[in-house]
C-alpha cells in the first residue's frame, strides 16, 4: 500500500471516530452549561498616570485607542474571544453583535 492511500485510510479512520464522538462530547458539555462567566465589551483602552486620573472630574473626556466604527473587543473572563459592533437594543439599552470570532494562540497550534 502506498503512502498516499495509507494516509487517506488513516484520515477516514480519524473522521469516522470523530463523528462517533461528537454526540458524546456535546452531552459532556452539559455539566458546565450553568457555570457563570463574565462577558465584557471593551470600547477601547488608554494609559495614564495616577496623577492624571485623580484630576479627572465630572464631564472629563478620556480619549481611547479606538475610532468610531472600529470593532470592539468581546471578552469572556478577561480573555478576548470575539470582536463586534455596538447595537441599540431598545431606547435605553445597548448590546453587542459579534462580527468575528478570535482564534486563541492555543487553537492556532
Amino acid at each position: 500500500m502506498d503512502t498516499l492511500n495509507m494516509h487517506v485510510e488513516k484520515q477516514e479512520e480519524i473522521s469516522g471516530h470523530a463523528a462517533s464522538e461528537a454526540p458524546r462530547f456535546a452531552h459532556d458539555l452539559e455539566a458546565i452549561y450553568d457555570v457563570p462567566v463574565t462577558v465584557s465589551a471593551v470600547l477601547g483602552r488608554t494609559s495614564m498616570q495616577v496623577s492624571q486620573l485623580l484630576r479627572l472630574g465630572r464631564g472629563a473626556v478620556v480619549e481611547l485607542d479606538r475610532k468610531i466604527g472600529d470593532p470592539i473587543d468581546i471578552m469572556v473572563n478577561n480573555r478576548l474571544i470575539a470582536r463586534g459592533e455596538v447595537v441599540m437594543v431598545d431606547e435605553s439599552r445597548l448590546g453587542v453583535t459579534m462580527t468575528e470570532i478570535v482564534k486563541s494562540e492555543k487553537s492556532k497550534r
